[in-house]
Formats: C-alpha cells, sequence, structure tokens
C-alpha cells in the first residue's frame, strides 16, 4: 500500500467515525436531550429506544463491528498461517477503526441512559477505548519493521549510521569540529531513569541544544549550503534514531503492562455483551428479522 493510499485510508476512517457522531447526534438531539419519562411521548420514540428499529439496529451493528474487529486482528496477529496476510500495523489501524466505530454506534443505542449489568459492560467498552488510545501511543513508540514486526534492540543499533567516519570521509571539517558532532549525536541511551513524560522533555531540550551547538560548528567550517543542510539531516536522523533506542526498553515494559489493563477489561466487555444478547433472544426481542 502506498503511502498516499495509506493516508487517505486513515483519513475515511476518522470521516466514517465523526460523520456518524455528527449525523446520530443531529437526528435524534431533540430526543436524546429529553428525560426517560418525556421520551415516551416523543415522535420518535418508537424509532430511537434501545429496543426500536433504529436503536436496536445500531446496537447489533455496533457489537458485531467489535467482535469483527476484535477476531480479524487476533486471528492475524496470533495465528502463524495468517501472519503473512496484509501488514500487521494495517490490521491494528482497521481494529481501531471497527472498534472505535462499533462503541459510538453503541453509544446511541442505549440513547445515553443505561443501568444495571449493561453499565459494567459500557464502562468496561469505555476503559478498553481509552486503554487502547494509549496503547496505540505506545505502540508507535517502538521501532518495527515495516511488516509490524517489533524490533529488538540489537537490530535497532545495527541501523545507526557511523557519523564520525562519513563526515571524515565525505566532508572537510577540521578537527575539533568533527570531534564536537560526533560527541554530540552519541547520545545518552542508558539513561532510564524518570517518568518518561520528564525524560522526553529533558530529551527534548537536549536536542535543541544539540542542533544550535552543530549549527554554530559548520557555520565556522567553509560549507555549502547544501553541505551543511545534508550534515543536518545526518545528524537529525542519527539523534531520532538515539531516542528510539533510549525508550525503546522503557516502551516495552510498559506495552507488557498495558495488556495487563486493556484485555481484562475487552474480556469484561465481550462476556456482557453476549449475556445482555442472549438475554435479549430469550425475552423475545426481536430486530428486523
Amino acid at each position: 500500500m502506498s503511502r498516499s493510499i495509506h493516508v487517505l485510508s486513515l483519513v475515511l476512517f476518522v470521516l466514517i467515525v465523526v460523520a456518524a457522531i455528527v449525523v446520530l447526534s443531529y437526528y435524534g438531539f431533540t430526543y436524546y436531550h429529553l428525560n426517560i419519562e418525556e421520551r415516551f411521548y416523543h415522535s420518535d420514540h418508537q424509532l430511537l429506544r434501545p429496543s426500536g428499529v433504529l436503536g436496536h439496529g445500531l446496537g447489533i451493528i455496533g457489537s458485531l463491528l467489535i467482535i469483527t474487529g476484535v477476531f480479524l486482528y487476533m486471528v492475524r496477529k496470533r495465528i502463524a498461517r495468517f501472519s503473512r496476510i496484509g501488514v500487521l500495523k494495517y490490521w491494528l489501524e482497521f481494529h481501531i477503526f471497527l472498534c472505535s466505530l462499533g462503541p459510538v454506534l453503541i453509544l446511541f443505542h442505549t440513547a445515553f441512559k443505561f443501568g444495571g449489568i449493561v453499565s459494567i459492560s459500557f464502562w468496561s467498552m469505555v476503559a478498553v477505548v481509552i486503554s487502547g488510545i494509549i496503547g496505540r501511543f505506545i505502540y508507535i513508540q517502538i521501532p518495527r519493521t515495516i511488516e509490524g514486526r517489533e524490533l529488538s534492540l540489537l537490530e535497532v543499533r545495527d541501523t545507526k549510521t557511523d557519523v564520525g567516519e562519513l563526515l571524515k570521509k565525505e566532508y572537510n571539517l577540521n578537527e575539533e569540529s568533527h570531534q564536537i558532532i560526533v560527541a554530540s549525536v552519541a547520545g545518552n541511551s542508558n539513561n532510564t531513569s524518570g517518568l518518561l513524560l520528564f525524560r522526553l522533555i529533558k530529551k527534548m531540550n537536549h536536542d535543541r541544544k544539540t542542533y544550535k551547538k552543530i549549527d554554530s560548528e559548520l557555520k565556522r567550517n567553509k560549507l555549502s549550503g547544501t553541505e551543511r543542510k545534508k550534515i543536518k539531516r545526518l545528524v537529525i536522523n542519527e539523534i531520532v534514531l538515539n531516542r528510539k533506542i533510549d525508550r525503546l526498553n522503557y516502551m516495552q515494559k510498559l506495552f507488557k503492562y498495558w495488556h495487563v489493563a486493556h484485555l481484562p477489561f475487552a474480556l469484561v466487555m465481550l462476556v456482557i455483551l453476549l449475556i445482555h444478547v442472549a438475554v435479549t433472544i430469550i425475552f423475545g426481542y426481536k430486530w428486523i428479522f
């Protein structure tokens, strides 16, 4: 999949979710903002109530979207025979799309009124969505291959460029500037102490000072504008890679802890969802069939 098609698909996913929220909110606003007692007298009550044609349909479609999103992603990720079907990160993005649209439809299915055991499933669903957003942030921080396979620390380090040797071969830098630039981009990947946010702020501040120092050193050497741009690009790539190495172990550990929170909520949501569906069928609630 080309980058333009990938970006277009992501934009389309977002637009579909936003469109669903806007259309359903606009169409049912006069109904959803009423108290439960007043809704009975609304002209669209038979349509929008949880057991109504539209309300019930939203619940069915939303549930199917969630189950489909979970099932397809788990099959692609866990079963070896399906491991070569598509790129894993694309499957993850499709999983996120289905498991974002599904809860939106279920929210409107409840007509914003829920209680009892169903409320446990709903809030578990909310916890799954929120933890999924957090998990997505953690996921993209871990370097991966184009197929989506997580890279080891050794594999990431193997992608590093020997900046010192490259600068010595291709650019006419004086020895002092050469040593300063090499030392500046060496990084400090052993610093794993402190909270992630403070570490990131500290690292960004350090990198900003590094850019200024290197820019100052390049101006001292008689290099063309094109050469300076190439060196700056090389330095930026090296610093970005140093950032990835610095947070790799931290993010891998954090991702394992994230599963501890995400999976139980997902299981609770699915189990109660199935119970809710079974009870609905037993008590004879039907949709359009």
